[in-house]
């Protein structure tokens, strides 16, 4: 009762039906106003407006050197008036006639002409003369000058504009032209007193911004004690020219002096010298003395204790970000647990070196000090307007609010790989990535983790790179794609491909330039390079875009799925939102389209920048007949050899296309768990039973029918036979039928498990499995041998590297691969680069004891690469050091390039594959397309990574864009690169004396009557060789400097070194023999150390067209998922059975 007694009654019925009206009504009024802003994508009037003057850097600095050029001419203009002013019966304003102004008598003769107030003629000091011709040119400049201040105020305007109004430079400007500017329109005021000497002032301001700018523009380091130097000269140069002018002119109403009394005086008073001799004799002069002063006794210490104290003045904390300046600005955060300078440059390079982040900000929160070489650098102009350093937590809020991270584009947490305990950075990375996540969650997140199984908690992360997954993956494919992490690691850096560009070597300038591709997207129908190949198979589109615009296309990612595939092969279709990934040396936006003239042809010389229409030689192009009528070319090939051009064939979709006898027989179904194919070695095709951790992605692989015990992974054990389990299949697998993959690890991880996946995926061949021996100073973990068991031909040693023995009892000297991984416990050191010191001694000895042996190694500094391979007495390595110094010198993030090592793919650093994350801010796509190179991860249709050596056979083909053709129309592979060996035939240690000392005349300007004799009994490969390597050992002496001198006592010294050398060779050779008898080993294959023969390899990303092919030239090729074929061509037949069928 009481509940029904509470309910409201229902409004009449009337009353519901007025409310419903006006309801309707106000809702049709709120549908009719709507607002519409139109060309809101487009650029504004004032948008380009500020990008002249303010955003574009060499513009804005022309405006304000132009601007500065206005404030000196306006401040010699007034020193010309002063010097010009000198008849006193003139203070008066201009063109007055005898009669009353301002209610004053201006006539000569009345008495009120002196305008005398507290005993001083005012008149003298509000009125000068000005000569009509000086007017007109101080008008001028003050009117520029004042559209200029306008112009600047209008477009930094953003939302307040008295504070823009409130600056003292606006008010100077105002004080300074405003008066000229009424003088215009209102001539008695021509004559008026106007201060233009403080414009000096506004000429100070100008020449700080303007050299910030100049350092901006041309991207120079300054000092930031020049920036303090020249900011204290123009302070003091200001006060000075002040002083002078404002007593000067005050001075005209008492005991008039000249400027340069006036000079004198103000250093006589600056100094505290004080003559006496000129003295100020009116009180507003002594006045302006008082002021001035107490103004120099406040700025000038200042200064000087900023100059003096510079490198201690910055706070602890760091700087501060106003968030008035993050509402306006954008910016980054970059949280890290200690910074190196190598880090910081590797960021800040890698961030700036795409044109749209010029103008974000970069806030970088430590919890520790600032080291001192970071702080030097972040005082450099360059960086210090850009960069401030925030002493923080990323897991305290009240940091994070200093920081700004809640308006931040985007945070970079990064992880300190040179802590001893990996794991232990990686939980403080994940908690500063979870406090991250829940004070901004709307933040992008970029994620840097060491450890494969911590990447589970950071799975939130927009971004991750685990640097464990991409090193071993890189160093397990240069086993069998070399220098795949050269390839990879050039591919991720931003540069322009000036690298080398001076250099006399031409593979210098071919390698420099290639390491200037980088990988871009465009959405096809967006694109010029693209939009035509709507509706067409993949590898047509790919040949016909690289041969008429050099660019290389290697993926796609199909509006349907939302995935990346690379080369999916003539199955797929292209269509117009699809998104086209390829390697160019700049994105299409960047590009300028020439059309070649019909009958011009690239010069021989310009390998790689004639990137255009190629004219391929049909002649010598064979297609298969077996690919039926559809590959038929209608055009007629006279017996004559002419060059056309012709597209890439179209692929039909048949099954004809099989590509069985290339690669491996695949299943049907990727995606069972586990598959059991049987090869033809009795292996299985499938997925591993066993993954090592949460989050490692599942890849097919090749696998063992049954698990292999563990006694049966021990080498030692199955070299002493003391294994009963060995099966005819181990036993094979020991006969080294593949030479062996040897890994030197310090102990077992999950991140050995990615360098055994790429080796074991089942689309490589069974013939292609090399075995892999484990030399591990550790017992390996229980839960490793689990999951490494079921894969055939894994083998582990107890050993070290360190030891002669252990390295023969693990197969070295019949190995082709040894790949050295970075040791966790000398990851860190007193001295931070003495941290790869025991590997490269190691790596030094195993170069030495076998020569003929690939090693690969991992480095923890990317700077310690130059003592690889080393040799105190190599002009070569000299010369690449010099190289190198003057790259560094030019600004180039790319300088360690020509490091032999490097560049042949035998040594890596982690620390280069940093740039992967920083990248991923502009292409979001990196990370993901470095995994599918790399093998990491799989996606059905997605083609893989391999290589094809050029033999004898395949130099018909003569030119990369012949074989990219013949690739991408018969088998549809996609080539991207080329790995190239150049020999260097060296003389024998037999030489005799003359040979010898033709050897070292290189360095000479002529040629010895000896060598001149040897030549002419040299054949004609042999004389371009030694051609070759004169020009080389030519240049390397030029870039080292004049040798004349000692040019005799080095031949002497050379012939010795070439003695000892190979006496050295032969007692490590015998010694080694020797060690392998007394273990009971056979010396039968071992390959002793080659001695006449030199070489230097290189990698080419996407080089051009009429690159020609040279023989053991290795091909990196992107090739088609052969299961997506197959369960391509499946379907049609299932489809074609149904439909007869249904028929």
């Amino acid at each position: 009762m009481a509940d029904g007694e509470s309910e409201e009654a229902p409004l009449p019925l009337k009353h519901r039906f007025k409310d419903f009206l006006l309801r309707e009504q106000t809702r049709q009024n709120d549908v009719n106003r709507v607002q519409v802003d139109f060309y809101v994508k487009e650029n504004s009037f004032k948008e380009r407006l500020q990008f002249y003057f303010i955003k574009n850097q060499r513009s804005s600095l022309s405006v304000r050197v132009f601007y500065l050029s206005l404030k000196v001419l306006s401040c010699i203009l007034y020193i010309t008036r002063v010097l010009t002013d000198s008849n006193e019966a003139e203070h008066k304003c201009f063109d007055c006639p005898n009669d009353t102004q301002f209610g004053i008598n201006c006539s000569l003769e009345s008495p009120y002409q002196n305008l005398t107030h507290f005993g001083i003629n005012w008149s003298l000091i509000i009125w000068v003369h000005r000569d009509p011709k000086l007017w007109c040119a101080q008008v001028s400049v003050a009117v520029i000058c004042l559209f200029i201040r306008i112009l600047l105020t209008y477009l930094r305007y953003k939302g307040n504009i008295w504070q823009q109004i409130f600056q003292i430079s606006f008010i100077l400007e105002m004080i300074d032209t405003v008066p000229f500017v009424i003088g215009i329109f209102y001539c008695p005021l021509r004559n008026l007193f106007i201060p233009v000497f403080l414009n000096c002032w506004l000429a100070k301001r100008a020449l700080e911004n303007m050299v910030n700018d100049l350092h901006r523009a041309i991207h120079r380091m300054q000092s930031a004690m020049f920036n303090q130097l020249l900011i204290l000269i123009s302070t003091i140069v200001c006060l000075i020219f002040t002083f002078i002018c404002g007593i000067e002119h005050l001075q005209r109403a008492g005991n008039k002096i000249t400027v340069f009394d006036s000079l004198y005086f103000c250093i006589v008073t600056f100094s505290t010298v004080g003559f006496g001799d000129v003295l100020p004799d009116v009180w507003p002069s002594k006045l302006l003395v008082v002021i001035m002063i107490f103004v120099a006794l406040i700025v000038l210490p200042i200064q000087f204790e900023e100059l003096a104290y510079l490198w201690i003045e910055r706070q602890k904390s760091g700087g501060d970000y106003s968030k008035q300046r993050a509402e306006t600005e954008r910016h980054v955060v970059l949280c890290v647990s200690s910074i190196k300078i190598d880090l910081l440059m590797d960021f800040l390079n890698e961030f700036y070196a795409h044109p749209i982040l010029q103008e974000y900000y970069v806030i970088i929160l430590c919890p520790a000090e600032q080291d001192v070489a970071v702080r030097r650098v972040l005082r450099i102009p360059m960086w210090s307007h850009r960069v401030i350093y925030l002493q923080g937590s990323a897991l305290k809020d009240q940091d994070l609010v200093r920081a700004k991270l809640d308006n931040a584009e985007a945070c970079f947490i990064l992880t300190c790989r040179c802590e001893a305990d990996r794991n232990a950075a990686d939980y403080q990375t994940i908690l500063r990535a979870w406090a991250v996540k829940d004070f901004a969650p709307s933040c992008t997140l970029f994620v840097q983790i060491l450890k494969p199984e911590n990447k589970l908690h950071v799975k939130f992360a927009d971004h991750i790179v685990c640097e464990e997954e991409f090193k071993y993956a890189m160093l397990a494919l240069n086993c069998i794609c070399p220098a795949t992490s050269t390839f990879v690691t050039l591919l991720v850096h931003t540069s322009q491909g000036l690298e080398g560009q001076h250099s006399p070597e031409d593979w210098h300038r071919i390698y420099g330039k290639c390491s200037g591709n980088e990988v871009y997207s465009i959405v096809l129908k967006e694109s010029i390079f693209f939009s035509e190949y709507e509706g067409k198979s993949f590898p047509y589109a790919s040949f016909n875009a690289y041969n008429k615009y050099g660019i290389c296309l290697i993926g796609v990612c199909p509006d349907d799925t939302k995935n990346i595939l690379l080369n999916p092969g003539p199955q797929h279709i292209m269509k117009p939102l699809d998104v086209c990934f390829y390697i160019s040396l700049s994105k299409e936006e960047n590009s300028i389209f020439k059309a070649r003239k019909g009958n011009e042809t690239p010069p021989a010389s310009s390998v790689i920048t004639s990137m255009g229409t190629m004219a391929i030689d049909m002649q010598e192009i064979s297609i298969p007949s077996g690919l039926g009528p559809s590959l038929s070319i209608e055009t007629n090939i006279s017996e004559t050899r002419k060059t056309k051009m012709v597209p890439v064939l179209e692929l039909p979709d048949s099954p004809l296309f099989d590509t069985d006898n290339m690669l491996i027989d695949e299943s049907k179904s990727p995606c069972q768990p586990c598959t059991r194919n049987e090869g033809s070695n009795g292996y299985i095709k499938g997925y591993p039973p066993y993954l090592p951790y949460i989050g490692s992605s599942p890849v097919r692989c090749h696998l063992r029918k049954e698990k292999a015990h563990k006694c049966c992974m021990q080498l030692e054990k199955f070299l002493s036979k003391t294994c009963n389990h060995k099966d005819k299949d181990d036993v094979r697998a020991y006969s080294l039928k593949n030479k062996l993959i040897i890994v030197s690890a310090e102990t077992t991880g999950n991140g050995l498990y990615n360098f055994i996946l790429p080796l074991r995926a089942s689309y490589r061949s069974e013939n292609e499995l090399c075995p892999i021996v484990l030399l591990l100073e550790n017992e390996p973990d229980a839960e490793f041998l689990e999951t490494v068991c079921w894969f055939p031909m894994i083998y582990y040693l107890l050993g070290s590297i360190d030891s002669l023995d252990d390295l023969l009892r693990c197969g070295v000297s019949f190995a082709a691969n040894m790949v050295v991984v970075d040791k966790e416990s000398t990851m860190f050191a007193e001295e931070d680069y003495m941290a790869d010191a025991k590997t490269i001694v190691n790596v030094q000895t195993l170069f030495r004891l076998f020569s003929s042996l690939n090693i690969i190694t991992e480095l923890t500094h990317p700077a310690n690469m130059r003592f690889m391979q080393f040799s105190a007495k190599d002009c070569h390595a000299l010369a690449f050091s010099k190289l190198e110094q003057k790259e560094r010198e030019k600004g180039s993030n790319l300088s360690f390039i020509f490091r032999l090592p490097f560049a042949a793919g035998r040594v890596f650093s982690i620390g280069m594959l940093d740039t992967l994350l920083y990248q991923c801010f502009v292409k979001d796509y990196m990370i993901t397309i470095t995994k599918l190179l790399l093998g990491i991860e799989t996606t059905p249709k997605s083609g893989f990574l391999c290589s094809m050596s050029i033999t004898e056979e395949d130099l018909c083909i003569e030119t990369y864009g012949r074989l990219y053709e013949m690739l991408s129309s018969t088998v549809g592979d996609i080539p991207i690169g080329i790995y190239r060996t150049e020999s260097e035939i060296l003389e024998p240690p037999e030489t005799p004396q003359s040979q010898m000392s033709d050897k070292v005349s290189v360095f000479e300007e002529g040629k010895d009557p000896e060598e001149q004799q040897q030549g002419l009994h040299c054949e004609q490969p042999d004389i371009q060789v030694h051609s070759l390597r004169r020009r080389s050992m030519q240049w390397a002496s030029n870039l080292l400097g004049p040798w004349h001198a000692e040019r005799e006592a080095d031949r002497l010294s050379q012939q010795r070194g070439i003695l000892l050398s190979c006496s050295e060779r032969q007692e490590l050779t015998e010694m080694v023999k020797k060690r392998m008898k007394n273990l009971g080993l056979s010396t039968q294959g071992f390959d002793e150390p080659s001695t006449n023969q030199s070489s230097h390899s290189y990698v080419l990303i996407n080089p051009s067209p009429d690159t020609r092919l040279e023989l053991n030239d290795i091909v990196y090729i992107i090739r088609k998922d052969p299961v997506s074929v197959k369960l391509n061509n499946t379907d049609n037949i299932i489809r074609e059975r149904n439909t007869k069928n249904h028929i």
